[in-house]
């Protein structure tokens, strides 16, 4: 069986289709970068079996289906076509099924629920429509209209929330679209959004103890069904689980923190060597970007003004993904630096001996008062890290000590 296929969108270079479809199946996947106008005489063509299809043009294929599915026909979209033998097309939205998916795999129970689906766009009729199927409740906030952020407080008892907006999506990192503590009944909180990882939304409810999610498990689930689709054949469970977790992994940031001249500058060019990562110390990017060291900077400025500067580049450097970054030893004592580095990072605590520290070149590394210095810190790097792990002077060896370390937490959250 002759099965091509792909991806039509306008903006495609950031997709992580291709990379989910090749470990879905063994067809061809190409990128369709097309404008609006191309469209019609695209939907004609013979070079393709199958497509998915995402923003801008879930709308646009739509009235060139010969026939769709239930679920497309509600909404009005289509993110799958399928080209059948006889030429005709079929189209299909997916993305219910994705999310449906997703409710499963949290645990989070939703029937009966009165939920809030932010925004009312594309994904969110999708989503609305799957909750419709899992008879959950729900009422869509948009920005105009009876429902709104204006009037917001009217719904303070929703016990579900789902964004599927792009408020707080790469590059716009860190917004939210609203503050959750305003809903006291809250159980379950769903973000569509799987760049960051970890949206200013998801950061909120993890600090308010509530289970959150992000949209990433959706967007391969939804893969696995149009791989369905386009094959005629199954796709287990076990192997969406196997794709998503290893798509989780290869996306996130290894942050290494820990007290300054503990190694993590040279463990992290090790980590991100073995790893075939880029690799960024925020110390060597406040260099390269101020043309100053920062002690340089700490001698002539002071400590509050380069811990500013720290900042401002945390937040850029924040914002990448699959990548290994070492921080300046103070790095957690900027509370907003939190969300920074958590936003798509692991977070490692490298511990090592006081007295092993390095202190070349580093005025607020007191030797004689290191100790005092730790305790204040111990704290912080606790609340930041993830996980933490003893580290030597052997860069290899920690290196390959931290990885381990990050793949049993991999495997106890998968």
């Amino acid at each position: 069986m002759d099965i091509r296929c792909g991806l039509l969108g306008r903006s495609l270079s950031h997709s992580y289709s291709p990379q989910i479809h090749r470990e879905l199946g063994a067809y061809p996947y190409r990128l369709f970068e097309l404008e609006e106008t191309e469209i019609p005489v695209f939907l004609k063509r013979a070079d393709w079996t199958g497509i998915n299809v995402t923003i801008p043009y879930k709308k646009t294929v739509y009235p060139y289906m010969d026939e769709v599915s239930p679920a497309s026909r509600r909404i009005r979209s289509v993110n799958t076509v399928i080209r059948r033998p006889d030429g005709s097309l079929y189209g299909d939205i997916t993305d219910v099924y994705g999310f449906t998916e997703t409710v499963r795999k949290s645990g989070v129970c939703v029937s009966g629920k009165q939920t809030l689906v932010l925004g009312s766009g594309g994904a969110s009729a999708a989503v609305c429509a799957a909750l419709e199927a899992l008879n959950a409740p729900y009422t869509v906030i948009s920005r105009r209209g009876e429902n709104n952020y204006e009037n917001i407080d009217k719904h303070a008892g929703a016990r579900i929330i789902v964004n599927a907006t792009p408020v707080g999506m790469y590059p716009k990192n860190g917004e939210a679209p609203l503050d959750l503590s305003r809903f006291p009944q809250l159980e379950g909180v769903f973000d569509l959004i799987y760049n960051p990882a970890r949206t200013a939304l998801i950061l909120q409810a993890g600090a308010l103890g509530i289970p959150a999610f992000n949209g990433l498990y959706m967007l391969v689930a939804q893969a696995a069904r149009s791989a369905e689709l386009f094959t005629g054949g199954k796709i287990t469970d076990e192997t969406v689980e196997r794709v998503y977790n290893k798509l989780a992994q290869s996306m996130r940031n290894i942050v290494l923190i820990g007290m300054p001249g503990c190694g993590k500058s040279t463990l992290g060019a090790e980590i991100a060597a073995l790893t075939g990562r880029e690799f960024y110390d925020s110390d060597a990017e406040i260099t390269r970007l101020t043309g100053r060291k920062p002690s340089e900077i700490i001698r002539a400025d002071g400590e509050a003004a380069f811990r500013d500067t720290e900042s401002g580049v945390l937040r850029e450097l924040g914002k990448r993904s699959a990548c290994v970054i070492a921080t300046g030893g103070g790095a957690v004592l900027r509370s907003e630096n939190y969300a920074y580095l958590r936003q798509n990072g692991v977070v490692v605590w490298l511990k090592r001996e006081l007295d092993a520290l390095d202190d070349t070149d580093r005025p607020l590394l007191d030797r004689a008062h290191v100790r005092e210095l730790y305790a204040v810190r111990a704290p912080l790097y606790t609340r930041f890290a993830d996980i933490s792990t003893e580290i030597t002077g052997d860069a290899d060896v920690s290196a390959r000590r931290v990885l381990a370390t990050i793949n049993e937490y991999q495997e106890g959250r998968a």
